[in-house]
Order: C-alpha cells, then structure tokens, then sequence
C-alpha cells in the first residue's frame, strides 16, 4: 500500500497529465502537418480533378457546375478546412477509378500490403540479426566483408529489377515459383475475406490447397523485400553489437569465466534490443509505405498497386486517401516504438 501511495503522489500525476497533453499536442501538430502537405500536393500536380471526374469531353455547363459542386471555386485556405472536417469525418472523397468511397477501398487492399510487409519483417529479423551478430563479432573476417556486401546490395539495387529477375528465373525459366499476382485465378473468390489476409482466410476457410498455393505466390515479392530488411537490420546490428562489445561489462563478464555465446547473445545483444525495437518498427513501416514498385511488378492487389493505378488514372482523391493513411501509419508506428522504447528502458521516461 505504501508503494502505491508513493507512486500515485500529486505530483507523478501532475507530470503524467503534462506529459499525456504534450504527446496529445504532438501528435495533432504533426498529423495537420500531414493533412496540409498532402493537400497542397493535391493543389500541385498538374492533374484537374474536374477533369477526372467528367471526362475530356464534358461540356462547359457540367465542367463548371462539377467544379463548383467540388467547391474548387472557393479560396485555397476555405478549400482546406473543407477538406480537414471530411478527413476527421472519416470522408476522403469517392475513387473516380472504382466509383466507391476511397475509405472502403483501402480497408479491401491493406491487409494484402499488412500480410506481404509482415512477411518480409519476419524474414528481416530472423537473417538480419544474426548475420549482424556474426559480423560485428568476427569484425574484418570474411564473414563480416560478406555480410557488408550483401547489405550494400541489398542497398543499391532498384527493387522493381530484382522482382524482374525474380520472376524470370524462377517463374520463367526455373518454373518452381508461380507468377504474379495473390493466388491463382481459378481460386479467387473461393475463400470469404474474413481477416482480408489470404493465408489466414484460407486457414479458417479449411481451404488448404488455396492456403498452400497463396503460400507460394508470397514467397517471392516477401523475400524481395524481406531482403532490403535484412540488409537494413543486419547494418543496423552490426552497429549496435560494435558499440556493445567494447564496453566493460563485456570485458568483465569475459574475465569472470561467462561462456562466450552468453556474453554475446545474452548480454551484448540484450543491450542492443531496446534500440532494435525501433529499427524494426521503422523497417516494418518502411514496407508497408515502400512496397508500390514490388506490388507493382507481382500485381500483388495491395495498397502500393492501388496508388499506383489511381495515379495512373488521375484519380486523385484515391491518391491523396493513399498517402494519407501511408503517412498516419507510419506516424502511428513511430510513437508506438518511442513508447516501447521508454517502458523497456526506465532511462527513457
């Protein structure tokens, strides 16, 4: 009861309720700050929403009364606050490419974009960690100057060419990977979009043989991006487990007799987790904003195609709807990581 008395004084909830208004400020500051630049971007680009909407061959009557109905009339500031209170209202506007409203459209394509990134995470961390390890351990050996090779890469090559070659080689030349898209044709609309995850809706489904051939199709575009993660983790822990080992509690568990696997994996890479945390989170997040040009070329039917082809078609309010929640999410995610990083280290808070 004392420790209760003394955590919960006036002042602990003074300095969490400033710190809740602070976060709270922060958080609306940067998210009107995302809502005005993809707006102005909106403005920008020499792209006429009226025209999207009607057509070249309108006439002059309907163009004009479109433009007046989508209150583009109006002055840029007034057109702004209009679009704030559609946005905060859940409203971003009706995909002139799919007639529906843009909020639908994304809620049908993340989970394909969700089930891809996670994917590729999942492979980031389980190669990335440890080839980073080994790396910064055995520092200068040749297996530490491959790993740096095969993180620059992973770093310089255009992602839309190694899913080229991907599915030259292993679709058509090889043939042990199936081509592009989700699942095959004759299985689409078989499994109901319960989750909108295709290996879970199958599971459920009882589906096996769709499961295993969504299986397959995922593992080529997964381990195209799973590799830019794997590159980035691996650099990022080689660089953390470089800082750790040459601090002296390395040094003393080393004297003290300690089996050199616990000092690396346990105690070394133990320290290294808080700031991994974060660098996988942004990772993630990186993928799921990154991944247009990788479901571009496997017509992977996510959020990354959907902006494409709207932008392609001059669809605008599914573009800017794209961008948007791209921006929140990834905002989203930043926080997330910043408030795990202050539970897991009390330095922090």
């Amino acid at each position: 009861m004392k420790v209760m008395l003394n955590v919960f004084t006036p002042r602990s909830l003074s300095k969490a309720f400033k710190q809740t208004i602070r976060l709270v400020a922060i958080v609306g500051v940067t998210f009107l700050g995302l809502l005005l630049v993809t707006f102005l971007i909106g403005r920008v680009v020499p792209i006429d929403p009226v025209l999207a909407v009607v057509g070249d061959k309108a006439s002059a009557d309907v163009y004009d009364r479109v433009r007046l109905e989508m209150g583009l009339h109006l002055p840029l500031w007034q057109q702004f606050f209009i679009y704030l209170k559609n946005v905060v209202s859940g409203d971003l506007g009706i995909s002139v490419l799919t007639a529906r409203p843009v909020l639908e459209d994304i809620i049908r394509v993340f989970p394909a974009t969700l089930e891809l990134a996670f994917i590729a995470t999942l492979m980031g961390i389980f190669f990335g960690i440890p080839l980073g390890v080994f790396s910064a351990v055995h520092q200068g050996s040749f297996l530490d100057q491959v790993t740096r090779v095969i993180g620059l890469f992973g770093y310089s090559l255009p992602i839309f060419w190694l899913g080229l070659m991907g599915l030259m080689v292993f679709y058509a030349k090889l043939d042990i990977l199936p081509g592009p898209g989700r699942i095959d044709v004759f299985y689409e609309e078989i499994v109901d979009p319960v989750t909108g995850i295709m290996l879970v809706d199958s599971i459920l489904a009882g589906e096996w043989e769709i499961f295993w051939n969504a299986l397959h199709h995922i593992i080529l575009p997964a381990s195209l991006l799973g590799y830019y993660s794997m590159a980035y983790l691996s650099r990022m822990t080689r660089s953390f487990m470089m800082e750790q080992l040459r601090q002296e509690y390395v040094l003393t568990a080393r004297v003290k007799g300690i089996a050199e696997w616990r000092v690396i994996w346990g105690h070394a890479l133990g320290n290294c987790a808080i700031p991994l945390i974060t660098v996988i989170a942004l990772s993630f997040g990186t993928l799921l904003e990154g991944s247009v040009l990788t479901e571009t070329v496997f017509s992977w039917p996510g959020l990354g195609l959907y902006l494409t082809r709207s932008l392609l078609n001059a669809d605008m309010n599914a573009v800017l709807g794209s961008t948007l929640v791209v921006g929140t999410i990834f905002l989203s995610i930043n926080m997330f990581s910043d408030f795990l990083y202050k539970v897991m280290d009390p330095r922090a808070r």
